[in-house]
């Protein structure tokens, strides 16, 4: 009998010795590669899965619903340890996500988030959208005397996001009613901001403010009012949100006309998300999900030229 117990310990003892030295494995659905926003997310997330000693496998999901409902699907096949997504249809996607918890696994939400996920970083949509608005609301009173016609490049095609562009447009009405929008379209590329912006200054050639409702759209944007003729023009306003290195970049270039950003942080939630998902791992998850509230911090061309950018 005494012997009988001593090989179960010494067999447990193995088991135990040989789960920990089994590397943790992450997996990140992201809700497309091109959008910087999300570049700096997968840097921060990426860099810290390789402090922790976890390994990681970051997807692509490319703006597509069913492509990222498929990453869930093969994530739980594999096994992995602990997901992390920025989903594209929030509805669409709990469902799979439960199933993940269930079968054992730690699921987080990014940038948007979803009833089942356990910790949840995030934003109230509408409140970013209030901040930018505020900004460029700041910006038509000081340098256009409170009147001008301006554009907005939206993220309509992601349904949680269209209340980001609503706070914008309800912002800048109740700042500078002055204010004529002439165009609200989505365009949350660098090419789709581009091409949108294009054909707005040849329609309305009076627009003289252009926000995007994130940086991707925006550097299209200002791109094209760049090519327009616009770059050094003092009054000329195009902002976006997120502050990213292109972004921050565009704003130092020769006859900048990239004026403003609000930065989220999206490097520090990438690093949080990873250490998050391993914590929970380590101690097990909450009785009830996690919030984490991204911060607004508006970023100006003059701070950044300044180099007093990043803070």
């Amino acid at each position: 009998m005494k012997k009988t117990l001593v090989l179960a310990a010494l067999a447990l003892c193995l088991a135990l010795a040989a789960t920990a030295g089994e590397k943790l494995r992450f997996a990140y659905s992201v809700m497309n590669f091109e959008n910087p926003y999300f570049t700096l997310v997968i840097r921060g997330f990426e860099e810290r899965c390789r402090e922790l000693g976890v390994e990681y496998n970051t997807v692509d999901a490319k703006y597509d619903p069913a492509v990222q409902y498929n990453h869930i699907e093969n994530f739980i096949a594999a096994k992995y340890d602990a997901i992390l997504v920025s989903p594209i249809d929030v509805d669409g996607i709990n469902d799979i996500c439960q199933q993940a918890i269930d079968s054992g696994m730690i699921v987080c939400s990014e940038a948007q988030f979803f009833e089942c996920s356990q910790a949840k970083f995030t934003l109230d949509e509408y409140t970013y959208g209030w901040a930018q608005g505020t900004e460029v609301a700041k910006w038509i009173n000081e340098k256009l005397g409170g009147e001008c016609e301006w554009a907005l490049i939206a993220q309509d095609n992601v349904a949680p996001v269209v209340r980001r562009g609503d706070g914008v447009v309800e912002a800048v009405a109740k700042f500078a009613p002055k204010a004529k929008l002439v165009s609200r379209q989505t365009g949350d590329t660098p090419e789709g901001g581009m091409r949108i912006i294009e054909a707005v200054l040849q329609q309305q050639p009076n627009v003289r403010v252009i926000q995007g409702t994130n940086d991707s759209g925006a550097l299209g944007g200002y791109r094209a009012a760049m090519n327009a003729g616009f770059a050094g023009d003092p009054t000329f306003y195009v902002g976006g949100a997120d502050a990213t290195d292109e972004a921050i970049a565009a704003m130092k270039e020769e006859g900048s006309i990239f004026r403003m950003s609000v930065d989220l942080a999206p490097y520090v939630t990438g690093r949080q998300c990873a250490d998050k998902m391993y914590e929970y791992l380590k101690n097990g998850p909450p009785a009830e999900p996690e919030w984490f509230w991204f911060p607004m911090d508006p970023v100006w061309q003059d701070e950044v030229k300044a180099g007093k950018w990043p803070r």
